[in-house]
């Protein structure tokens, strides 16, 4: 249902275009490009820009829909796009944000999902049968983030929003879970906090500038607000940040990225590890960090871990966070029967370590 923004929102943006993802069709845009969809910044406005069409909007907007002789358009009319996620995964809520649409936002919307394998054309995509909803056709309101929490453990590759009648939706996020193919993570040493490999934040301290969900971006970061960024500590204590990997394994190697980050990158950082049973095991112990600079350091404990936590001594902000490695034979398995079976029990894993067969 529509309302204040869930706690799905502090999840991954899967169709964001900084992760690879791209709106790769629609039936109409008239008046404001489809990709303005997915882009990573808030929408803008400015009262000065109108080009020959009318006011550009920061956003996707289709013209006004007219039944045969100027009437109005019929209930079930609606403009579509269809976007492909950056990563596949499990979307857990969508954000259909209609920011400065006042007056010529969709008074509904629906929201639909597909998985498809290969490359298919886009316009044979948006023609496919089979898609499954996820938010069926619900009121949204102008100039408001509308968020809608989705119950599904599929894997989905393509979402598509449908406004009725038409319209203009500024951003469209697609928070959710990575599943990326299971593929390209099975043969050998990757970074295991990636996004797009399914690594994923689960906690912080600290959100005061920045999403900490940033710092495991594919890409390097561009400018400072690209990265993840803590407020001024005034008091004791330390800030860090929690990551999920893409399944359990043994590391190697961690890159701690202060890039653009001059006077205030963290002075010190310590890497832990955190094991399937919950206990902790030192990976990188306290070290000093320098601004402005791409640190990598090997890692020697051979244990495996199923996340890491980063402490930084006592504030401030980085770029990238990379930590690589192999999964181990019982994440390759569970990784594997998911898509089938769904998320494992502790029980189950537990069989599944004593014997991954």
């Amino acid at each position: 249902m529509s309302g204040a923004p869930n706690d799905f929102s502090l999840l991954p943006d899967l169709a964001l275009r900084s992760l690879g993802g791209a709106v790769i069709w629609a039936n109409d845009e008239s008046f404001a490009e489809k990709e303005n969809l997915i882009r990573p910044e808030p929408a803008t406005f400015s009262t000065e820009s109108f080009g020959h069409k009318g006011k550009v909007y920061d956003g996707w907007e289709t013209r006004r829909r007219r039944r045969p002789g100027g009437d109005a358009p019929a209930a079930d009319d609606c403009d579509e796009a269809v976007v492909r996620l950056g990563v596949p995964g499990v979307i857990r809520g969508v954000v259909v944000d209609t920011a400065w649409f006042k007056g010529n936002y969709p008074p509904e919307i629906s929201v639909e999902a597909i998985a498809i394998e290969g490359y298919p054309p886009a316009d044979e995509i948006a023609a496919r049968p089979g898609w499954t909803t996820l938010v069926p056709r619900a009121k949204v309101e102008g100039d408001t983030a509308n968020s809608f929490t989705v119950d599904s453990e599929r894997r989905f590759t393509h979402v598509r929003l449908r406004m009725y009648p038409d319209g203009g939706v500024a951003r469209l996020r697609v928070h959710g879970e990575a599943k990326p193919d299971l593929r390209w993570l099975g043969s050998g040493r990757f970074d295991l906090a990636g996004l797009e490999n399914g690594g994923r934040v689960v906690d912080c301290s600290d959100r005061f500038y920045s999403a900490p969900q940033n710092l495991l971006l594919p890409d390097r970061a561009r400018i400072m607000g690209e990265g993840w960024e803590t407020a001024r500590r005034r008091g004791g204590g330390n800030d860090w940040v929690r990551v999920r990997l893409t399944g359990e394994g043994v590391l190697d190697a961690v890159e701690i990225d202060t890039s653009y980050f001059l006077f205030n990158s963290p002075g010190a950082a310590r890497l832990t590890g955190i094991r399937a049973d919950g206990t902790e095991v030192e990976l990188l112990p306290r070290t000093g960090l320098l601004p402005d600079t791409r640190h990598r350091f090997p890692l020697e404990t051979a244990e495996p871990v199923t996340e890491v936590r980063l402490d930084v001594y006592p504030d401030g902000g980085f770029a990238r966070l990379r930590v690589f490695g192999t999964l181990t034979e019982t994440a390759r398995t569970q990784l594997a029967v998911e898509p089938v079976l769904g998320p494992l029990s502790d029980d189950a894993l537990d069989r599944l370590r004593e014997d991954p067969s």
